[in-house]
């Protein structure tokens, strides 16, 4: 017994939390995946939460909790997550505050930043702002890639389908145009009405035709080239939600450095391969507090573990916390274990009636605690692999989870 309490008092008197050789792991797989760095540039509610949701599959609360100051009016947010990040994006806000100076945010990102990403909905003509930030962007760093998306484009045509199949080519740039370029390409000599390339036929309505060509007068000269796009939400009752965005992805593709491209390419590889590191560090983490919290079941005298075993679980979330590199409040802890945790109390009480029976009790409280410690683990493993994933996992689905690996974990230490 004294050899288990000195056990739990280095325990919690620990600091580190994060395994010695994870750091190292993960420098070796962010050298193998050079990271894409997106400059985001757009009026609010333009569609650049859309863009990151779309190129990462993060729900919309995990990007919005995911964004972390960088400078007085730029936010980072880093795909998966901020210690392994596979993707990046930086977003400039403020950009209609009439004392908004660039120089800052440009000094800061510009040497970071691999490509510009401007967005400007379909029907907002007011993009002086906007245009003159990007003016000072292209001046610094000419050769950067600036791709201008064009949004929400059923607010140009409303009450009407979008024209299928997707009939955008796209638009580049007639100083830097390329015939060889993206899912179209221009020609440095053409207009920008011929540089559309629609095929004969084409079923864009005239008013939609003129809000594109705006914008593509209006930043005439400062990108490389242009996408329409429409993301919008599956209860929105369009047939397709994510209209143009495989385009979107495609000329990105194409203008990232190689190096860059194939991070991007391999973006579910990656990730796979980020889940598995985590998950090989996590599970010894497990098992070691699993096995305490057996044997503080395992103690004979009734009510002593209903003590120690919950400070061993919590204890056990800042350390499985550490290792996903993701913070663990206790508002976030008590959530999870409310979603897993029902009938636990009532488990917890029989389980303590047993402790009167010699022998019998021990075993039976060893068994339950030991197996719920790791059952939890796990669960928070899963919880934690479905933020990296861009996803909260709902309660229901994380309950489910727990009671799969509660029965196989109390069946496998029962046989012990």
């Amino acid at each position: 017994m004294s050899h288990f309490f000195g056990t739990l008092k280095r325990l919690f008197g620990v600091g580190e939390d994060r395994p010695p050789d994870l750091d190292a792991t993960l420098a070796a797989l962010h050298k193998k995946t050079p990271v894409p760095v997106f400059w985001m540039i757009g009026k609010t509610q333009s569609g650049k939460t859309s863009i990151i949701k779309f190129l990462t599959g993060a729900d919309d609360a995990v990007i919005g909790s995911g964004f972390r100051p960088t400078t007085r009016t730029t936010r980072r947010y880093e795909f998966p997550t901020a210690e392994a990040p596979l993707l990046e994006f930086l977003d400039t806000r403020g950009l209609d505050e009439p004392r908004y100076n660039p120089a800052a945010d440009i000094e800061a990102l510009d040497p970071i930043a691999h490509v510009v990403i401007v967005t400007a909905k379909a029907t907002d003509f007011a993009q002086g702002n906007i245009r003159a930030i990007l003016e000072s962007i292209r001046d610094v760093n000419p050769s950067r890639p600036v791709v201008l998306c064009i949004t929400t484009l059923h607010e140009a045509i409303p009450r009407q389908p979008h024209p299928t199949p997707y009939p955008f080519r796209g638009v580049w740039n007639q100083e830097t145009g390329d015939s060889n370029q993206g899912t179209g390409g221009g020609n440095a000599t053409e207009s920008i009405s011929d540089s559309w390339l629609l095929p004969p036929g084409s079923s864009v309505s005239d008013d939609l035709r003129r809000c594109i060509e705006h914008h593509a007068k209006e930043f005439a000269g400062l990108f490389d080239v242009l996408v329409p796009i429409d993301l919008t939400k599956p209860d929105d009752g369009f047939e397709e939600p994510n209209y143009g965005g495989e385009q979107l992805k495609s000329v990105l593709l194409h203008v990232l450095p190689d190096a860059y491209r194939q991070t991007m390419l391999r973006l579910k590889e990656a990730t796979d391969t980020l889940k598995d590191i985590h998950l090989q560090h996590a599970i010894p983490i497990i098992l070691g507090y699993s096995t305490l919290a057996g044997t503080a079941g395992g103690v004979p005298m009734p009510f002593v573990d209903m003590a120690l075993i919950p400070a061993i679980q919590a204890r056990m979330a800042h350390h499985l916390a550490g290792v996903y590199g993701q913070p663990m409040t206790t508002e976030r802890f008590r959530e999870i274990v409310a979603a897993v945790g029902i009938g636990l109390v009532s488990r917890q009480l029989a389980r303590q009636a047993t402790k009167f029976i010699p022998f019998v009790g021990s075993a039976v409280g060893a068994a339950v605690g030991a197996a719920s410690t790791y059952a939890l683990g796990r669960a928070l493993c899963y919880y934690f692999e479905s933020v990296c994933e861009g996803h909260v996992p709902d309660a229901t689905s994380l309950k489910a989870y727990y009671q799969e690996q509660y029965k196989a974990a109390e069946k496998n230490w029962a046989k012990k």
